[in-house]
């Protein structure tokens, strides 16, 4: 493990001191955050936070990693090969997330809020996406299987692999996405999914993975730097849609990607809550189950304030992560 903790601390300098530089530029061009008026009033004041923070976290990261790469990446060799999907994943969703975050400063709704794209064009892109690296997983790596804990051979799943990678990497790629409402949460437990996942990889064998997981905790914990709250920088669209499609690529090449729903069980609460409200809405033509969703939301207007809610999430991300590793070892 010494290798990729040294590599996680690396990246974590390198990101701060590429942070200071980024926020100043953000600023300069006024690229910030816009808040919903229907959130709690102490929310308004991050308006005008710069937003698309998470360029301070994708571009560490693969500069190291096609730095430290660039002979595997030369001579294609099967760790190239491999290491080139996550790193490919954070980069293609990466842009998608800045795409949006660049269309909501341009297109604003009549309370001046920034619409970015449209939900249907952004899950088009998404499935698109998600349909290209499944395909890559499964016929590029040859990946079609699933590790069930306490079962000693993996499952083969055959072509029904490529739509339950699709699911995940879209599925995902929207959780941490929703998750990312308050300072620090989404930062948090992207940081201690990705720890768990690297820490798996290590056990796996997977040296290469577990590196550029552990490059990527460094990068994530040099954005909490800035993200602390009350927050300097904000992760955007640029860094959620990105991280969350990487963790499920990371967990489709572990094997272990059963146990994604626990060791990223903030994301799965959040995400579920949204469809609740949305759907008891509808059935119940106006009534809601929660405050407000997100659940982050909810427990704000519970009274719970921001640090409590997101160090109450990150702990019960902490103990998810902890049993999911686990259950990994049976």
């Amino acid at each position: 493990m010494a290798w990729p903790l040294t590599l996680g601390t690396i990246a974590f300098l390198f990101a701060v001191l590429f942070g200071g530089w980024l926020i100043r530029w953000l600023k300069q061009h006024r690229i910030g955050k816009q808040i919903r008026i229907e959130e709690p009033d102490a929310h308004q004041t991050k308006t005008g936070t710069p937003t698309m923070g998470g360029i301070m976290i994708l571009v560490p990261v693969a500069l190291i990693t096609i730095v430290l790469n660039s002979a595997n990446f030369l001579g294609n060799t099967l760790i190239g090969r491999s290491v080139l999907v996550p790193v490919a994943t954070m980069l293609t969703f990466g842009i998608l997330g800045a795409l949006d975050d660049l269309a909501g400063l341009r297109s604003k709704n009549g309370n001046g809020i920034g619409i970015g794209l449209s939900a249907r064009q952004k899950f088009l892109v998404q499935t698109l996406l998600a349909v290209a690296f499944a395909f890559i997983l499964r016929y590029g790596m040859n990946l079609r299987s699933v590790a069930i804990p306490t079962i000693p051979e993996k499952i083969d799943l055959g072509i029904f692999y490529i739509p339950i990678a699709m699911f995940f990497v879209v599925g995902f790629s929207n959780a941490v996405n929703l998750t990312d409402g308050l300072d620090s949460l989404a930062g948090w437990t992207a940081a201690i999914a990705f720890a768990c996942y690297g820490m798996i990889a290590f056990l796996q064998g997977q040296a290469y993975l577990a590196v550029f997981c552990f490059t990527l905790v460094g990068a994530l914990l040099a954005f909490l730097w800035y993200n602390a709250h009350p927050a300097e920088l904000f992760m955007g669209d640029t860094g959620a849609l990105a991280l969350g499609a990487t963790l499920a690529v990371v967990a489709l090449m572990t094997g272990q990607w059963l146990l994604l729903p626990l060791i990223g069980i903030v994301f799965v609460a959040e995400t579920v809550s949204v469809i609740l409200q949305v759907a008891f809405f509808k059935i119940t033509k106006g009534k809601r189950i929660f405050k407000m969703a997100p659940v982050h939301l909810h427990f704000e207007m519970l009274g719970w304030s921001e640090t409590q809610v997101v160090q109450r999430f990150w702990l019960a991300g902490l103990l998810a992560g902890m049993l999911g590793i686990a259950l990994a070892l049976l």
